[in-house]
């Protein structure tokens, strides 16, 4: 990840270009983050299969957009890092090589986790 946090730099591979650097820049109100892991297990150790998985709604913000950190009411409320809870239906999934993003909008983001 670059110096830069209001994007996120993606190394992405193919046939003829190896290791081109992609920025994934959010415009706007926007903000990228990366969803959490579904459950692949329920405690009592069964395994289950994808379609029985719970969608999960926490994620962790990867790229803020420079509207939102150069907004005074907004910038403090989010950091690259953070852990969060986001609307079900909210944002537009984008998959760039193994990895899933989610563009959300500023006001999806329900709330923050803090540990």
């Amino acid at each position: 990840m670059s110096a830069n946090t209001n994007h996120l730099s993606l190394i992405i591979c193919d046939k003829q270009k190896k290791g081109l650097d992609m920025n994934l820049k959010p415009i706007g109100d926007r903000i990228v983050i990366k969803k959490a892991e579904a459950e692949k297990t329920t405690a009592s150790g069964i395994v289950l299969p994808e379609s029985a998985q719970e969608k999960p709604q926490y994620a962790e913000v990867v790229a803020i957009s420079a509207d939102i950190e150069n907004d005074e009411k907004k910038k403090d409320s989010l950091k690259v890092g953070d852990k969060v809870i986001y609307s079900q239906y909210a944002g537009t999934d984008v998959k760039l090589e193994d990895s899933e993003y989610i563009v959300v909008k500023y006001n999806d983001i329900l709330a923050v986790v803090e540990a």
